[in-house]
């Protein structure tokens, strides 16, 4: 695991890719890179989404970014690079998830506990904390459509198109996911008041 900085995550990605490639090529992989590395902020949140965990985010979207970066000649131009990592990001979990059924007792600390997604302001976290409990508690198939659509700006259709799943359940899986939202804040609101 690296516990760097995050620009010397990507300075560490991009020195190991750099090295053992011919001249010739340097410029095609030069912007790759540099579009990945924009993409970072990005892919850590949505891992995070899928991990629940700062540290397995991390890992994640190191493992991701080094599959990127071995396979970019396979990377079309033509579609978006951030589809195309969340989905290599995607791909890696479930194969993770599939793995840890195997060696089971792995551990995970809790997503709203993270430092990373903690604010300044007091009432801030605490909103904010609670929010990301209630959407760490949904199911994995509701919080993932919310936060790519409601997070990263995602269209139904684009949404649907990296979940691989029809776009009238993307809608489904929203509605419903903004529904158990909205009344289990509710609950807590009345609890607290």
């Amino acid at each position: 695991m690296y516990t760097g900085l995050p620009g010397q995550f990507a300075q560490k990605i991009c020195g190991h890719f750099a090295a053992g490639k011919d001249e010739a090529r340097v410029t095609a992989p030069d912007q790759f890179r540099t579009e990945m590395i924009g993409l970072l902020p990005r892919l850590r949140r949505f891992a995070v989404t899928l991990c629940r965990s700062g540290p397995d985010a991390d890992d994640l979207v190191q493992d991701a970014c080094a599959a990127a970066l071995q396979k970019w000649h396979h990377y079309d131009p033509a579609q978006p690079l951030d589809r195309w990592m969340f989905r290599i990001v995607r791909n890696l979990w479930i194969s993770e998830i599939r793995k840890r059924q195997v060696r089971q007792g792995q551990g995970q600390i809790p997503a709203e506990e993270a430092i990373e997604l903690q604010t300044a302001d007091a009432d801030d976290a605490l909103a904010a904390r609670q929010v990301q409990g209630k959407v760490s508690a949904l199911p994995a198939e509701l919080s993932q459509p919310l936060m790519l659509v409601c997070a990263e700006g995602y269209s139904y259709l684009e949404v649907s198109t990296l979940l691989e799943i029809p776009v009238g359940t993307v809608m489904s899986r929203i509605h419903r996911a903004r529904k158990l939202l909205v009344s289990t804040l509710g609950q807590a609101e009345r609890i607290t008041s």
